[in-house]
């Protein structure tokens, strides 16, 4: 592999910095703990799926153009 391309260059920046991490590790960590908690979790308990329960099978686009007539028209 040519070690002066961009690609090779721009990998090794990468993964020499995360090597060398200490802090930053714990860091990392952190921040995927909280998206997991934020996308699996959350998502879990918090935001049902309106669109799945109340449109047809197969007709969830049409449901959606639907409700945005009926919200759109006074």
């Amino acid at each position: 592999m040519n070690k002066n391309g961009f690609l090779y260059r721009t990998f090794d920046l990468y993964y020499d910095g995360f090597r060398n991490m200490t802090l930053g590790k714990t860091l990392w960590a952190v921040i995927l703990v909280k998206l997991f908690i934020m996308f699996a979790i959350l998502k879990v308990f918090f935001f049902p799926n309106y669109i799945g329960q109340h449109a047809d099978k197969g007709d969830e686009a049409g449901f959606v153009a639907n409700e945005l007539i009926e919200r759109a028209a006074p």
